[in-house]
């Protein structure tokens, strides 16, 4: 059974190693040691998490399955200026561990991140994907993501390229 719980400020620590553990699982093959060792030294540290945490329209929802942590999901409130509207949330990460994929949770977090918009009566919810992660675009496009625009993603010292993607809150 897959439960979605929100953050409390003692998960800051779980939700930095599920961020390390993903993020390597998923992009290690793709980048340079000292890439990926600066990347997720910078951003999946618990006192980036604190901070990302306090910040207002952040929020943080963390999967469960059968009690066993599974992956979470971030979101922002904040629109981007390539899209149409202002009323917008960002799903600024996605995550969900390697044994936990193709079991239903990422599905979860996403109906979570659609739900959470609607509650807040956002139109619009958008996210950042790097353009060679297939199985992920695959993923979004399959909620009906379609690409609004592209940006850079430093990851370490490469500069590499994101799709942003976006769908309406009501398809």
């Amino acid at each position: 059974m897959i439960q979605i719980k929100s953050f409390e400020p003692s998960d800051a620590e779980l939700i930095a190693g599920i961020s390390r553990e993903t993020f390597y699982d998923t992009f290690a093959v793709h980048n340079t040691r000292s890439d990926m060792d600066k990347f997720l030294a910078e951003q999946f540290n618990k006192e980036q998490l604190m901070k990302e945490v306090s910040e207002p329209g952040n929020l943080f929802f963390l999967a469960y399955a059968d009690e066993v942590p599974a992956g979470y999901l971030f979101l922002k409130d904040r629109s981007h200026h390539l899209l149409a509207s202002s009323a917008a949330v960002e799903i600024s990460r996605l995550y969900v561990r390697k044994p936990f994929i193709g079991q239903g949770v990422g599905k979860l977090l996403m109906q979570q991140a659609i739900g959470h918009a609607g509650h807040l009566q956002k139109d619009t919810v958008w996210l950042g994907v790097w353009e060679h992660n297939h199985p992920a675009i695959r993923f979004y496009t399959s909620f009906g993501y379609q690409k609004f625009g592209e940006h850079d993603f430093i990851l370490g010292d490469d500069v590499q390229r994101d799709w942003l993607m976006q769908r309406p809150v009501n398809l």
